[in-house]
């Protein structure tokens, strides 16, 4: 098999096996092809017939070029993968990548969107129209429970529970996990699909979809457009922040624990394999941890 032969199965691989994103699986195979033509700008051959030192050969180039520690640890991780799974397929008998260590990735803490910014987004949304209807059903549904923004695209309407206010989402890998919706939410989807949906739908060229999210066109919604939708609706306030699905989803996590919710429930909700994935949202701000001591240290509750 050829570089790109080598490259499509693993692509499949990770659409279908493991259920990826196309965000996901994009950015793997960017990774894949930057490696690849590494190797052909400096004559060193194809994907499968390298060599051990490659890896850190590719490594100590991303570090010359100025790449940030973040981005270089994806690069790795995304080649050790596809390493891994030529080595499983019986491509490769070792993963040149194994014994590559992958820098520590700044510790930076999620991007927020803070209460007063998330009012103003729903308070620029115009819902005396179709398309604003369903804005505000999905900045209800993003902020209202944490999903990533393929998860929301997935979204089915029979998975919308109404009666027992929860919703079905596919997480990674196939996972299902109920999630519930709080008044809110559906008051903002029963609006879409009364007033909204319908009138999309008859746009589509392509038939009848049971996708709950449709574009302007009528076509089920992706992730790319809920991106350009959020910086559309962003553009109409006053916020000095540039909003991402993935945002939204920090804030959910980070609200709920600032307001006294359970980790683990935090965990379940978000669809975390590990607990120390959720733990990043666990931080506070300098004026609770001052509050809480204030509050509660036994000396420093005594009044002078």
């Amino acid at each position: 098999m050829n570089d790109i032969e080598l490259v499509l199965v693993f692509k499949e691989y990770l659409e279908v096996e493991r259920s990826y994103s196309e965000h996901t699986v994009l950015n793997y195979l960017k990774d894949i092809e930057d490696f690849r033509h590494f190797l052909k700008t400096n004559s060193f051959g194809s994907l499968l017939n390298l060599k051990m030192n490659y890896g850190r050969y590719f490594l100590s180039f991303l570090h010359s070029s100025g790449y940030k520690p973040r981005t270089i640890a994806r690069k790795m991780s995304s080649l050790r993968s596809f390493y891994k799974f030529l080595m499983r397929e019986g491509k490769i008998e070792a993963n040149v990548f194994d014994e590559v260590s992958s820098p520590k990735p700044d510790k930076t803490l999620p991007k927020l969107v803070y209460y007063s910014e998330l009012d103003n987004l729903f308070d620029a949304i115009d819902v005396s129209n179709e398309i604003g209807k369903r804005d505000y059903a999905i900045l209800e549904t993003l902020y209202g429970t944490g999903i990533r923004v393929s998860e929301l695209c997935s979204i089915r309407i029979q998975d919308v529970d109404f009666y027992n206010s929860s919703v079905i989402v596919m997480g990674k890998g196939g996972k299902e996990r109920y999630l519930p919706i709080y008044n809110n939410i559906k008051s903002a989807l029963l609006d879409y699909l009364e007033f909204s949906r319908n009138e999309l739908l008859k746009k589509s060229k392509k038939g009848v979809t049971d996708i709950l999210f449709l574009n302007y066109r009528g076509g089920p919604l992706t992730p790319r457009g809920v991106r350009v939708i959020l910086n559309d609706i962003n553009s109409n306030t006053a916020n000095n922040l540039k909003i991402s699905p993935h945002m939204l989803r920090h804030s959910f996590a980070t609200h709920l624990l600032d307001n006294g919710a359970d980790l683990r429930s935090v965990q379940e909700l978000l669809g975390h394999a590990n607990l120390s994935t959720t733990q990043i949202y666990t931080h506070v701000s300098k004026e609770q941890i001052k509050e809480e001591y204030t509050k509660y240290h036994p000396r420093a509750m005594k009044k002078e």
